[in-house]
């Protein structure tokens, strides 16, 4: 099956926390700066990461920039002047939009595409997760060891910038990305497709490889600070743990990643 998922070009659905590491200043020419050209390019269908609005910013247009952001899923981050004037000095007249690295594919189309492909459902689903490299270094385990979908809030989550491209040695752009405005909402469709699904949570005794990762599953994966959502935990269908020779922490979230993504591939291979 082809990762870039060439059958949906075209179609998109766009799209907390401190950061470990500070985000890269975005270069000019991944800005759409001022309302008018913000507005042009949600009309269009260019690819938006998210944007960033003014508290203040009123005006006949502001309305319309939030009704087509909302229909395309993508975040508007209501921020203050201060924030604005940081990535640009041009005259941003309140709202600036970054242009997205991935184009975001419709959750429920991805499903589909991979059972008539006659492939078992292998997802991430992410947490909380706020730092790209992270996010960059699971998206290439995830193409790796043959999961077909990695699955994000729209907020709450690193964006994925040139520098989580450049972590996950493109395989961000080989794996298809479902941005979501609800994980619960993703979860309910999960199992209405018939797809397990499952979290990674120290203190259950269930263990990783006693778990049967052959069957149509999609796995959470929380900040290493906070763990998994309260609410995600009670909705997942089975808990596990990674068990670990030494009394220690915890593994890094990337890394319990990829050992998860491994055992399927393993118990699929068989």
């Amino acid at each position: 099956m082809e990762r870039k998922f060439n059958a949906f070009k075209g179609e998109r659905k766009s799209g907390g926390g401190p950061k470990r590491f500070a985000s890269p200043r975005p270069k000019q020419s991944s800005l759409i700066i001022g309302r008018q050209p913000v507005m042009e390019a949600l009309s269009s269908g260019k690819p938006i990461e998210r944007i960033y609005m003014l508290r203040s910013a009123t005006g006949d247009i502001i309305p319309q920039i939030k009704e087509q952001a909302a229909a395309n899923n993508i975040p508007i981050n209501v921020v203050p002047v201060e924030k604005l004037n940081g990535l640009t000095q041009a005259n941003h007249q309140g709202v600036i939009a970054l242009t997205g690295q991935v184009t975001y594919l419709d959750l429920q189309d991805v499903i589909s595409h991979v059972t008539e492909q006659g492939e078992t459902p292998l997802f991430l689903i992410l947490d909380g997760i706020t730092d790209v490299r992270n996010i960059g270094a699971i998206a290439r385990s995830a193409v790796c060891c043959g999961a077909q979908a990695i699955i994000i809030p729209d907020k709450g989550i690193a964006s994925l910038n040139e520098e989580a491209m450049k972590s996950s040695a493109g395989a961000l752009e080989k794996i298809a990305i479902c941005r979501v405005n609800s994980l619960l909402k993703a979860i309910d469709t999960l199992h209405l497709n018939g797809i397990k699904v499952m979290a990674s949570e120290m203190e259950t005794e269930i263990k990783l490889y006693d778990c049967d990762l052959k069957e149509p599953v999609a796995v959470i994966m929380g900040s290493e600070d906070k763990g998994v959502y309260p609410a995600l935990i009670k909705a997942s269908d089975v808990l596990f743990r990674i068990p670990m020779a030494g009394n220690f922490e915890s593994f890094n979230v990337s890394v319990a990643a990829g050992i998860i993504l491994y055992e399927a591939m393993k118990q699929r291979t068989i």
